[in-house]
């Protein structure tokens, strides 16, 4: 897929029933969705060459945490065009709480899957911004070799507190619109991922943006991740403190304390609203 030059000049664009259908859930609003139908909503975004800046977001337990906690985080979660379900437990929460989520979602399975349908939508032009010093080129050489349809246009590994800098984040913005992606693969984690791409959402000339973590790194083979029988389960955070303990313990120790604070809140604030919609009833 390609663009014209003068087409992405990016502004603010959210799909226009984003608050019909959207499930409220800690605070953020959730698209209940499957992995094929964001996959066929995203080429659809792609393809309309709208002068728009959409981008993807993919909470999972810690980024519900950090929603909680961080005010930047939530209003880069208000301008998102799609926020999909990433993390069992996230899913898990969801049904127990009675929100209709068909599952999960997850940033590392939705790139390959946008690459594995690039052949039938007449090919994808991708960049890859993060991860560290020659890893995302790793990963172009390995997307390229299983995609051939998929074009690897540009790649840029920015240096520690970049975000600070803003003849940085210009050179950055100026690589992106000379590359004119189709999509954009967000690897800095987060949340730094998504205040970075919502601090310069009307600058950042791609068809679809994705906030989707260390997703540049797997594709890489950089990091591995956990088998299928413990991602069905909701254990790929095992597999992961188990392959960096001293980056992630702490970081799923205050996860595992909050998180079950805000299902209970929730719970709460349900049985509430019920609770004053049996009452008006009544009245």
């Amino acid at each position: 897929m390609t663009h014209d030059a003068g087409l992405l000049q990016a502004t603010v664009c959210l799909p226009p029933d984003r608050d019909q259908h959207r499930v409220p859930l800690f605070g953020f609003q959730l698209d209940p969705i499957g992995l094929s139908e964001a996959v066929e909503r995203i080429y659809g975004w792609v393809a309309s060459g709208e002068a728009c800046c959409r981008f993807v977001v993919t909470p999972n337990v810690d980024h519900a945490v950090l929603h909680h906690r961080n005010a930047g985080l939530r209003r880069a979660y208000q301008h998102a065009s799609l926020v999909l379900a990433d993390g069992m437990p996230v899913v898990v929460a969801a049904r127990l709480l009675g929100r209709a989520i068909p599952g999960r979602v997850a940033g590392s399975d939705l790139a390959p899957a946008l690459f594995a349908a690039s052949q039938q939508h007449g090919g994808l032009r991708v960049y890859l911004l993060g991860a560290g010093p020659g890893v995302a080129e790793r990963a172009a050489a390995n997307i390229t070799a299983r995609w051939p349809a998929v074009r690897i246009v540009g790649t840029y590994s920015p240096p520690i507190g970049f975000e600070r800098d803003p003849q940085e984040n210009e050179t950055i913005l100026t690589k992106i619109a000379a590359a004119r992606p189709d999509v954009l693969i967000v690897g800095l984690g987060a949340p730094k991922q998504e205040l970075w791409v919502d601090a310069h959402r009307e600058r950042i000339e791609a068809g679809v943006t994705l906030c989707i973590g260390a997703t540049i790194d797997f594709l890489a083979g950089e990091k591995r991740r956990a088998p299928p029988w413990m991602r069905s389960v909701g254990l790929e955070w095992l597999h992961r403190v188990a392959g960096e303990p001293r980056r992630l313990l702490g970081r799923y120790a205050r996860d595992a304390w909050i998180f079950p604070r805000l299902v209970w809140s929730e719970w709460v604030g349900n049985a509430r609203r019920r609770g004053h919609r049996s009452g008006s009833s009544n009245v």
